[in-house]
């Protein structure tokens, strides 16, 4: 039986077999890598990693979509996660000796953001990600200072992670076409992120851009004084766009962990 898309899941089927190689060959599978899929769907993407990988992990909310999976594959090749990634701990799946974490998917447009902050928390036992995303989100998160895309989400996933435009996926690769473009976007962990506490940074950013059409100054009163914000290396009448991320850093470090 067809399985039909559910908007709540925020479903779109990959099916184009040329994209499907592309991203395969970016993720360079190799078979006793702990890769883990997030969303696997029809089980597209998990098919083409199967091929190398001598078995994986699935992480499906779609109960429907977990019986499928489970009548398709052998579970001594497939371990399935039945549950909301947005919950699960990654830190639970068994790893072998010396290695790390690989996590790819297909992320439901609609809980993007709060995935992906989740995943930070596990980033020290993550070797790479790599994922499908709204374009928008992509460039977002690879915005560099200065641009009118960088904003919270640049600078707090830059702090843990250096990351990839790959390429760009078109609508008419799902099934059902989204409204948007997408993109395939590499995350690979810092080895050794600017040491910060992170509540307190994301406490910073959070302020700074929310009314990012003022200057700094402006947007952080009650938080900093001017001379702190000068003291962090900062132009007090900057933008919260022109503000790097070692500036954000420097910032957060003026403040006792929240």
């Amino acid at each position: 039986m067809k399985h039909v898309a559910r908007k709540r899941f925020g479903q779109n089927f990959l099916h184009d077999k040329y994209v499907l190689s592309s991203i395969t060959e970016a993720i360079s599978p190799a078979p006793d890598d702990a890769m883990v899929e997030i969303g696997p769907g029809l089980g597209a993407m998990t098919e083409q990693l199967m091929r190398t990988l001598k078995m994986m992990h699935v992480v499906e909310l779609d109960r429907d979509l977990v019986a499928r999976l489970e009548k398709t594959y052998n579970p001594a090749k497939l371990t399935i996660h039945a549950g909301d990634a947005l919950k699960f701990d990654f830190g639970s799946i068994p790893v072998p000796a010396g290695q790390k974490l690989r996590i790819v998917g297909n992320l439901p447009y609609n809980i993007s953001s709060p995935l992906l902050f989740h995943l930070a928390d596990f980033a020290p036992q993550v070797q790479d990600q790599h994922f499908m995303l709204q374009k928008e989100v992509v460039e977002r998160m690879v915005a560099e200072p200065g641009s009118k895309t960088y904003g919270r989400l640049s600078v707090m996933l830059q702090w843990r992670y250096d990351m990839q435009l790959l390429f760009v996926v078109p609508p008419e690769a799902f099934d059902p076409p989204p409204k948007v473009e997408s993109a395939i976007v590499r995350m690979i962990p810092v080895a050794n992120p600017l040491p910060c506490d992170g509540a307190t940074l994301e406490a910073v950013v959070l302020k700074a851009f929310s009314q990012r059409r003022k200057v700094i100054r402006n947007c952080l009163a009650g938080m900093f004084t001017e001379e702190q914000i000068v003291a962090a290396g900062i132009k007090p009448t900057d933008r919260p766009e022109a503000v790097g991320l070692a500036e954000y850093v420097a910032l957060a470090n003026l403040l006792k962990p929240q």
